[in-house]
């Protein structure tokens, strides 16, 4: 089992991940409604370009492109019986490019939600989600990957499961969840939830916290929240939207600009997180401002609601929950992380 995450977050006070991996192929020729994963197979040096874009932009951390790599999701396009291949070329692809490009970076294979529901409310037993999981893990530390990344859940059943089979499968484990403008995920999690959450599970993360959703404003508010709620030593992931998406010549675009990303990561530092990175829509450019931002500045107190409202854009009155006094945040962020600098 690599420990290649954890070694990194003992030598320094933050870690950089990367940014979007389904808009970056598709501004490279991936179609909607085209399953990304089978570019691993089919257009591999495509995928090498997009991880090699991030990987040179200064990521720490550079997720697979295997977020829809379960069988579940898979078979959407006739492929559930090539798990293990496509998840393994997943992760593979992306090793061989940190190796040739001779830094340090975390190979993190990306595990998105299978797209079914589990019982009670589904057909999904916990056995068959872990399974799934679990099949999808093999084939991403048998490409090479460092730790199994869950990101975008909502539902507590689904996250256990997921932990589950990437435990089985011998990979530490990073999850995020997905908040939306009501403040929590569509399964109705909050973010103060989450760390009491994963304390009940037998397979905790190496780190937690929240990617996708909406804005970046939303995201900062709802990390507040949780470092609230975390022990002192536990590790925030903030994986943020770029800006919020809208339709132009009926396409997405993302209205973030490299320097409300870096603003953005900033804020999410001396908000708590020790991870920080992009989602929908963030390029290898915001990448290249976000870690310049954080070079380049002295971390300083969790920002209030107004003050990230005022360099992110407004948060939803769902989004803005109850915040804990400033000074409880102060003291919270000073106890997280070792005092090195990266």
């Amino acid at each position: 089992m690599s420990d290649l995450l954890q070694r990194l977050l003992r030598d320094r006070p933050w870690l950089l991940a990367d940014g979007a991996t389904g808009t970056d192929l598709f501004s490279m020729g991936l179609q909607h409604g085209d399953a990304p994963e089978l570019w691993n197979l089919d257009q591999p040096d495509k995928v090498r370009e997009h991880y090699r874009r991030f990987i040179e932009a200064g990521s720490d951390i550079v997720l697979t492109n295997s977020f829809g790599g379960t069988a579940n999701r898979l078979k959407l396009h006739g492929a559930q019986e090539r798990v293990k291949e496509i998840n393994a070329a997943a992760a593979a692809l992306l090793r061989e490019e940190i190796e040739a490009s001779g830094r340090t970076v975390v190979c993190a294979g990306s595990v998105g939600p299978t797209g079914d529901l589990f019982a009670p409310l589904g057909p999904l037993t916990h056995e068959e989600g872990v399974a799934a999981f679990f099949e999808q893990c093999v084939g991403l530390a048998e490409g090479g990957a460092d730790v199994a990344w869950i990101e975008t859940m909502s539902a507590p059943a689904e996250l256990a499961a997921a932990l589950e089979g990437a435990a089985a499968a011998g990979l530490p484990s990073v999850c995020t969840l997905s908040f939306d403008t009501n403040g929590r995920t569509m399964m109705g999690v909050t973010p103060a939830q989450l760390p009491e959450l994963l304390h009940d599970l037998p397979a905790p993360p190496v780190a937690f916290g929240g990617n996708c959703g909406t804005g970046a404003s939303e995201l900062i508010a709802a990390l507040l929240a949780m470092a609230d709620a975390a022990a002192p030593d536990e590790v925030l992931v903030a994986k943020a939207n770029c800006g919020i998406p809208e339709f132009v010549g009926g396409e997405v675009r993302y209205t973030g600009t490299p320097d409300l990303m870096a603003h953005y990561a900033v804020l999410a530092r001396d908000a708590g997180a020790r991870i920080i990175g992009g989602c929908c829509g963030t390029t290898a450019e915001h990448l290249v401002a976000m870690r310049r931002a954080l070079e380049e500045t002295s971390p300083g107190d969790p920002p209030t609601l107004p003050e990230i409202e005022a360099l992110l854009g407004p948060i939803s009155a769902g989004g803005r929950g109850e915040p804990p006094p400033r000074q409880a945040r102060r003291e919270g962020r000073r106890r997280r992380g070792p005092a090195a600098s990266p």
